[in-house]
């Protein structure tokens, strides 16, 4: 019995280490600002599984009622290098995200011909909406400033 309780109590312990995090769920853009512009995007969803510590991200378009996946990595929320691929599985650059409160994540997505994009991702109190804002300079000197909003589903 006292063998049963210790299993027990390490899975508790083990569950609690590997809180739930409040960017988990499935997401779709309502809205999208591109330089203080409302720029018109095909529906995004942006689903995140977590396992244990590592999350995976899955962004994905509907193009005449199938989905299609155009970007997805996963890992640990340190800040550590996590692999960036499209659609097709090929590597097209390297993502950071890192918890920097229990509803806010930075972020950092870069890659081969793409521009950096710098930001942040925050839940909202009510665990409701995720805004994901970012800055991105282009190739062409530009800067973009990018505010995506999305609604849990």
């Amino acid at each position: 019995m006292c063998k049963a309780k210790a299993v027990l109590l390490a899975l508790l312990l083990a569950a609690a280490s590997h809180a739930a995090e409040s960017i988990a769920g499935k997401w779709l853009m309502k809205s999208q600002q591109v330089s203080g512009q409302d720029t018109e995007s095909r529906p995004l969803t942006l689903t995140i599984v977590q396992t244990g510590d590592t999350l995976a991200f899955e962004y994905s378009v509907t193009l005449n009622r199938t989905r299609e996946v155009s970007l997805r990595f996963e890992g640990r929320i340190d800040g550590s290098a996590l692999e960036v691929k499209d659609g097709a599985g090929r590597k097209i650059g390297t993502a950071r995200i890192l918890r920097k409160s229990a509803n806010e994540y930075s972020m950092m997505l870069e890659g081969p011909n793409r521009p950096t994009a710098l930001g942040k991702m925050t839940v909202s109190a009510d665990q409701k909406t995720l805004t994901c804002e970012s800055d991105a300079g282009l190739a062409s000197g530009q800067k973009t400033h990018t505010i995506q909003v999305f609604t849990r589903q």
